[in-house]
């Protein structure tokens, strides 16, 4: 038996690894939107996702003491808000045709998970709050160059960031009473099977598109899925969530890197800005972390 038991710092590494690859994640989906629909993507990559860490639970979770029950259940329970957070997003992406408005408005779990974190009873410390302002600040600046009104792929945006924040939280909710990578592959197989449900019956599946796809479809699955996700849910296990939302938020700074070398786009003034701000954010909650512990 193999157990990993990562420090504060290391938890954090995780989670800023996963903003990386999230980020990037962003460029793949508005690549594959040009290919097959929102379902078919989801499907695809959410299937890959769980069929890779197969071999790393023979390996790493073998014989680790953890509820199986519990690991299966919540594993259900979280590929099912997955499926609706990643079907409302892909759908949004593909709507408005703005990967920057679409980072915002999904960025906006930031303010949300304490928000609903305070609902469920969950103190959270004023720099966090403050934090999380920033970020939102931050996310908007780099994100949004031009608001506009209101659009119905705008509305959904928005109504998938509340299942983003409430994934977070439900990850908190049984991370320390779970395998967390089989937990991973069990909700990744969950999003992925009701995705490909939804994509026989709304959409019309091509092997063409498939194909054509394969590489966005490769990023989404092993990566922004496999790895990410998993990287997520032990992050989670000594990040708070608040905190970790943060923290996430930077995948707007990397989703602009990837649109820059990737599809030669450009950060304007205003798009620096923003990083500072996401940055400031991230600074007051990890000095918040540092005054209390």
């Amino acid at each position: 038996m193999i157990v990993i038991k990562l420090s504060k710092t290391a938890c954090t590494a995780c989670l800023f690894s996963t903003a990386i690859i999230w980020g990037l994640a962003f460029v793949a989906q508005r690549v594959g939107a040009d290919y097959m629909s929102p379902f078919t993507f989801n499907g695809v990559r959410f299937m890959l996702g769980s069929v890779s860490l197969i071999p790393v639970i023979l390996i790493l979770e073998r014989g680790q003491a953890a509820d199986n029950k519990v690991t299966f259940w919540a594993g259900a329970g979280g590929g099912i808000i997955l499926f609706l957070a990643s079907s409302l997003q892909q759908f949004g992406v593909e709507m408005t045709g703005s990967a920057g408005k679409a980072g915002f408005l999904t960025g906006l779990y930031t303010v949300l998970v304490p928000m609903l974190g305070r609902f469920l009873g969950r103190k959270v410390r004023m720099l966090t709050w403050i934090g999380a302002v920033s970020a939102v600040i931050g996310l908007y600046l780099l994100s949004v160059p031009d608001w506009g009104s209101m659009e119905p792929g705008d509305i959904v945006l928005v109504i998938g960031a509340f299942f983003w924040a409430g994934h977070i939280i439900f990850i908190d909710r049984f991370v320390n009473r779970i395998k967390v990578i089989s937990f991973s592959m069990i909700q990744f197989f969950t999003c992925g099977l009701l995705s490909v449900i939804c994509a026989f019956l709304f959409e019309n599946v091509t092997l063409a598109g498939i194909n054509a796809g394969i590489i966005p479809l490769l990023y989404g699955g092993l990566l922004s899925a496999g790895v990410a996700y998993t990287l997520q849910s032990v992050g989670q296990k000594g990040v708070e969530p608040a905190k970790a939302a943060i923290i996430l938020s930077l995948e707007a700074i990397f989703s602009a890197i990837g649109s820059a070398v990737i599809l030669n786009e450009r950060l304007s003034p205003r798009g620096y800005a923003g990083c500072a701000f996401i940055f400031a954010g991230i600074i007051a909650s990890q000095i918040n972390t540092t005054t209390t512990t």
